[in-house]
């Protein structure tokens, strides 16, 4: 199959810019939770972590040693169309950007009991790394833009898809998210954390919605729902990199979907670390 190798450089610039750079409303939030932390050794630490983010951004390199499993996000308008030559000069992006990065080779080889017990150990290129099946949401407007968002394992693990009974309550549902959240940010490490949380009606529209948590959420512009949520979470004072103080959470990226005549809503909650959300946009 063809490729168009605009379109490939362009999703190999964003992914590197994914991986490698604080988005401009981040580094904001990391300088305002720096001057308002009280503790001396919790905000050596926030400082560290933008110096991290500035080290990186400079010289184009990962923010982190976990660099990511690549998440794509489309968004279609208008006249424009999404071809089976679009989707392969997007997949070229991705494998090249990892090559030079460079990702961390994460791709594990085998069958299926070799890849679910690793014994076919890793392959050495990182641009084998598949991404995750990509997303593609029709949008007003005549636009065809690629989100890259890079994800890192240690959220994956403390992340959580299920239901919650509402109880016809708001607070019913934001008090057992929040729990869920402040339990696994003791848990995370690397802390400060931003909660990315998607509710719909099922597990797939959830988990789909937390994505797009990720890309529309601004440190800056917090609704009543996420600074609640952001404030349940800083009471618990686990602070940066677990070492005590304000600064647990640095803001909450919520969207909400469609919801079902139900008894319960379905909830997907991702704890994005001190380096996320790793995620950048490009017009294709």
């Amino acid at each position: 199959m063809t490729t168009d190798n605009r379109i490939t450089e362009k999703v190999k610039q964003t992914l590197i810019r994914a991986a490698s750079t604080y988005r401009d409303d981040q580094k904001e939030a990391y300088r305002r939770a720096i001057g308002q932390e009280s503790s001396g050794t919790a905000k050596w630490a926030l400082e560290q972590l933008l110096a991290n983010a500035e080290a990186a951004e400079k010289n184009a390199g990962p923010l982190c040693d976990d660099t990511g499993i690549p998440h794509l996000f489309l968004e279609v308008g208008g006249k424009r169309t999404v071809s089976g030559e679009l989707l392969e000069s997007i997949q070229q992006g991705v494998a090249i950007g990892l090559r030079e990065m460079p990702g961390r080779p994460m791709a594990v080889m085998g069958d299926d009991r070799q890849r679910l017990d690793q014994s076919g150990g890793l392959d050495a290129d990182p641009g084998a790394l598949e991404p995750v099946p990509i997303i593609i949401k029709p949008v007003s407007g005549d636009v065809l833009r690629l989100h890259v968002l890079m994800q890192g394992g240690g959220p994956e693990i403390r992340g959580k898809t299920y239901r919650v009974f509402h109880k016809h309550s708001v607070s019913t549902v934001i008090d057992e998210v929040a729990g869920w959240a402040v339990e696994a940010a003791g848990q995370l490490g690397c802390t400060p954390c931003v909660p990315a949380i998607g509710i719909g009606r099922t597990h797939f529209e959830a988990s789909s919605l937390m994505v797009e948590a990720m890309i529309r959420g601004n440190f800056g512009v917090q609704s009543d729902l996420e600074r609640e949520i952001t404030k349940k979470i800083n009471r618990s004072q686990t602070g940066p990199l677990g070492l005590g103080g304000a600064a647990t959470a640095l803001a909450t990226f919520l969207k909400v979907g469609p919801q079902r005549a139900s008894g319960v809503r379905i909830v997907c909650m991702r704890l994005c670390c001190c380096m996320e959300p790793r995620v950048a946009s490009v017009d294709l």
